[in-house]
């Protein structure tokens, strides 16, 4: 390892007001071009050229580590393991993305029944040699003759759609760009509703249109579409519009969130559209606490919703008059639980409960009488989709020390055994783990639950400091549980003597509206204090030490494990931050990021700028600290999170540090081929699993014992 020492990086103060606040950046010029707002954040030939030094010393520390054959060859078979997707079901045609071997990306699969063989649709391989372009979702016709895919490149998520025809392989001419969601197709296939961007280059510039087989897509009508800040300022920075139409084509739910915790519903009657182009809507819900999303089933609107119910209920309106003072009940809420999707068959609801972060199945009929539970191998993830075509569906299960597996189970007895219908084979013995639940108290007294992932003959000290490495890892945002998954990279860290730890912090949805709230917005530091209390837990109790502590978080929870380094940075032997968010004064200038104001504040509203400023990673460095050793992350396409969230951040933290450089580095890794994390290919994938994983074995002393 010829060079030591990060690359050089110059400052150029910049200092803004926040109303009445003096705050000066030294690193704006990172951003890159900030002189057009329309082109906030791209890069200048400099901030490249700086990019790639730095990852040049980031490649030449992390390969002169030893050890990184052998963990490579460890986690090489693992991630080939790889992936399995539920099946849309068409009459007897089954569709599903699948990923298996050395495949960069997941191939689109059909087969005729239940358990035909499967076919190739299409292999992404076809399309890009280079394995950076994702089919990333399927839509089958209903009679599973076409089917509409998504595809896009090097992470960027700028979906288009394209239709292949099914028994003969052939590409059709229509392609409609500008990140397409999948569309939802007439009863008699002759055309879909569809969601994309009217400039892909604007995030705010959401609509939803029909699109009728044969015509030219420049034709197709918008339904409904982003408002513009002259016609609305608050619904011209929020989520939306999205629609979902129904099964038979007669109706239209339209949505439109309005903030974090709450959105607008409207109803189009789609048969009146299609016969005249009337395009007047049905106001659902407006303007109340909660969100709602809905759809229409023989002849009833039904809509899970938090409307007065934090932990979430099912409720049914006549479409007529659909408005939210006639809602009735079909599912209540429940107190013990919370519910996290809701999904149909034919003639039944299945509910996806969250119960003490794992989750429960179970069905109903459509007027809410409970026909029984599904049971499922053990505590664990459970994801489900609409099945109209009849009342087999199926569900996507996993947890800690259980393979991606997908069953199928009829709704009409759910209490029998569920079906295997596919799974992921990995080469790892689930019964070499134990997955303990621990509660404890965060710093304002509020019980918070933890997931323990470890070897069998593991034990912690019984007196003195713990001396086992662990990861601790968390998200807590946006509503987005944390329950239980497999990762077969995680098993040579537990085989190793490591332990995993994963606390469901507030702001997640483990536990209901209520806990999201309690970790949004000006209560964002709960999260935090959520998070440095479960270390201080695994401290206490004998697991580890902070020398032998590693922080681990992407996206959401890189913003995680930023404030922990800064807040607390004595508590931890190794920080990953992964496509961060970490200047929360100007997150909300860059890409997509003005959608989460609602979730975080904007520095442009006073109260917002008081609880932003007191947590925000990159203004809590003080210069002259002793860090632990950071590797930060990014991708130069993410569409999500900036680079320059990391960026900055590097370059604040290399200058301001103390620790020697040589043995607790801070280092940034820009994925010049990669965006936000979603269509990684399994060659980025690796290296980056390699890349983190040997980070966190030198810093906690696993190398110098192996």
């Amino acid at each position: 390892m010829e060079r030591r020492s990060p690359p050089p990086t110059r400052t150029q103060p910049v200092t803004d007001d926040y109303h009445g606040h003096s705050i000066t950046d030294d690193y704006r010029w990172l951003e890159g071009d900030v002189t057009n707002p329309a082109a906030m954040g791209t890069s200048t030939p400099e901030v490249a050229a700086w990019t790639d030094e730095q990852n040049a010393h980031t490649r030449a520390v992390l390969d002169a580590l030893p050890g990184r054959a052998e963990l490579e060859a460890r986690i090489r078979p693992l991630l080939q393991a790889g992936t399995v997707g539920m099946p849309h079901v068409r009459g007897e045609r089954h569709f599903h993305l699948r990923r298996a071997g050395d495949e960069n990306q997941p191939v689109a699969y059909w087969r005729e029944g239940h358990d035909g063989a499967d076919r190739v649709l299409l292999d992404p391989k076809a399309l890009d040699p280079s394995g950076l372009t994702t089919i990333t979702w399927l839509s089958p016709d209903p009679s599973g003759r076409l089917v509409a895919y998504g595809t896009y490149s090097v992470g960027d998520e700028n979906t288009t759609l394209r239709l292949i025809e099914v028994d003969s392989g052939e590409t059709l001419p229509l392609v409609i760009p500008n990140k397409v969601g999948p569309p939802m197709w007439l009863p008699d296939g002759s055309g879909f509703v569809y969601r994309n961007l009217l400039d892909p280059d604007d995030a705010y510039s959401g609509q939803v249109k029909f699109h009728r087989l044969g015509t030219p897509v420049a034709e197709d009508p918008v339904l409904y579409r982003q408002l513009t800040p002259d016609e609305d300022a608050v619904l011209a920075t929020t989520w939306g519009p999205y629609g979902n139409l129904s099964h038979d084509g007669e109706w239209l739910v339209l949505t439109y969130a309005t903030d974090g915790q709450s959105n607008d519903v409207y109803l189009l009657d789609f048969a009146e559209f299609l016969a005249s182009g009337s395009l007047q809507r049905r106001e659902v819900t407006r303007g109340t606490v909660g969100n709602a999303a809905g759809t229409v089933k023989d002849g009833t609107l039904y809509l899970f919703n938090f409307k007065d119910a934090p932990n979430g209920r099912v409720s049914a309106v006549d479409p007529a008059a659909p408005q939210e003072a006639n809602w009735r009940d079909v599912v209540p809420e429940r107190a013990d639980a919370a519910i996290e999707s809701v999904t149909y068959t034919r003639d039944h609801i299945v509910v996806n409960y969250i119960h003490q972060a794992s989750n429960r199945l179970e069905v109903f009929d459509m007027e809410g009488r409970s026909v029984g539970e599904v049971p499922l191998p053990t505590i664990g993830t459970v994801l489900t989709r609409d099945y109209e075509g009849g009342d087999t569906a199926y569900f996507e299960f996993t947890s800690f020390a259980h393979p991606q597996s997908v069953y199928r189970f009829d709704a009409t007895a759910p209490g029998a055994e569920p079906r295997l219908w596919t799974r992921v084979e990995s080469p790892v013995d689930p019964a070499s783990v134990v997955v303990d639940q621990v509660w404890y108290e965060s710093t304002d007294g509020t019980k918070v639950s933890m997931f323990l992932v470890h070897r069998r003959d593991l034990e912690p000290a019984v007196a003195g400091p713990g001396d086992h490495p662990t990861i601790l890892t968390g998200y807590g945002g946006f509503g987005i549980s944390k329950t239980p998954a497999f990762s077969a990279t995680l098993f040579p860290w537990i085989e190793d003597g490591g332990v995993y730890a994963l606390p469901n912090l507030r702001g997640g949805g483990e536990y209901g509206d209520a806990w999201h709230e309690a970790g949004m917005r000006g209560n964002k530091q709960n999260v935090f204090d959520d998070f440095a209390s479960a270390a201080r837990w695994l401290i206490d109790n004998g697991y580890t030490r902070p020398e032998r502590l590693a922080i681990v978080g992407g996206s959401n929870g890189g913003l995680l494990t930023g404030a922990a380094l800064t807040q607390w940075p004595e508590l931890f032997g190794a920080v990953v931050v992964g496509v961060p968010l970490l200047d929360m004064l100007r997150f909300q200038h860059f890409l997509m990021a003005r959608y989460w104001v609602p979730e975080y504040g904007s520095a442009e509203e006073a109260d917002a700028f008081e609880w932003l400023v007191k947590y925000s990673p990159y203004h809590r460095i003080v210069p002259g600290t002793a860090y632990p050793a950071v590797l930060l992350t990014a991708g130069e396409h993410d569409s999500r999170v900036h680079p320059v969230h990391a960026r900055k951040m590097a370059a604040a933290l290399q200058a301001a540090t103390t620790s020697d450089p040589a043995e607790k580095p801070v280092l940034l890794w820009v994925d010049l081929e990669a965006g936000h994390g979603q269509g990684k290919p399994l060659n980025l994938v690796l290296r980056e699993a390699v890349d983190q994983r040997l980070f966190l074995m030198w810093q906690l002393g696993m190398l110098e014992r192996a």
